[in-house]
């Protein structure tokens, strides 16, 4: 295929943190005396940061400004490290789709908003790493995504240009980053899209696993 890198997305791509972001968030918003989410609230909430998540958990409850959401978010990251991997769980095809990925040679990359300090620790605890050559977090490069900037330094990493990487992703903002960058980009239906399901329309190719995702790449893309 004419593609010489992949990069994934991380939270509702390979993992499914939900439970996690949920407890931290809930934990957060119980020391600040505030009503607490549900757990599909928080599933709309994720894709764009954990200041963003915050935001969106304190709307309705309490003005999320200023010292007030400062103090919020180092609630939040408190709780979110002692919490962080212990109930996030893999995608049905994770694996088996890494493993395809792996075995074409290409090299492989994260591409998250999520902040370096939990990023990593994710990764190890779900006994991913081994799989990656570069992890770009929402903390690595001045952007987050959409901005093409965090692709962008993962193909950089990798020795690969943006136009022959492909970005598989699960919300309108993996296909904005990687339109932005000048990437291929496929999607999965089953992650976080903010209420907004992706559709086939909006990206190159809307594939049910990873694994799908390598079949698909040598027909929609071949050489």
């Amino acid at each position: 295929m004419r593609f010489t890198s992949v990069t994934f997305d991380l939270d509702g791509t390979l993992l499914d943190t939900v439970p996690d972001l949920h407890a931290a968030s809930n934990a957060m918003l119980a020391e600040l005396g505030l009503a607490l989410r549900s757990e599909n609230e928080i599933r709309d909430f994720v894709g764009q940061g954990v200041v963003v998540l915050v935001l969106r958990c304190l709307r309705d409850r309490v003005v999320p400004e200023g010292a007030v959401l400062d103090r919020a978010v180092a609630i939040f990251q408190r709780h979110y490290a002692a919490i962080n991997g212990t109930r996030s769980r893999l995608f049905p095809g994770v694996i088996e789709g890494l493993n395809a990925w792996y075995a074409t040679g290409l090299p492989l990359g994260v591409v998250t908003n999520k902040p370096a300090v939990f990023t990593e620790s994710l990764l190890g605890s779900m006994g991913l790493c081994g799989y990656f050559t570069t992890v770009v977090s929402g903390d690595t490069t001045p952007y987050r995504k959409p901005h093409p900037a965090p692709l962008q330094h993962a193909c950089a990493q990798m020795g690969c240009s943006p136009e022959n990487n492909l970005h598989i992703g699960d919300s309108r903002h993996d296909i904005e980053t990687a339109r932005n960058a000048g990437s291929t980009v496929f999607c999965v239906p089953y992650g976080y899209n903010e209420g907004e399901p992706v559709r086939a329309a909006d990206c190159d190719a809307l594939v049910a696993t990873l694994g799908e995702a390598v079949r698909v790449a040598w027909d929609v893309c071949p050489a």
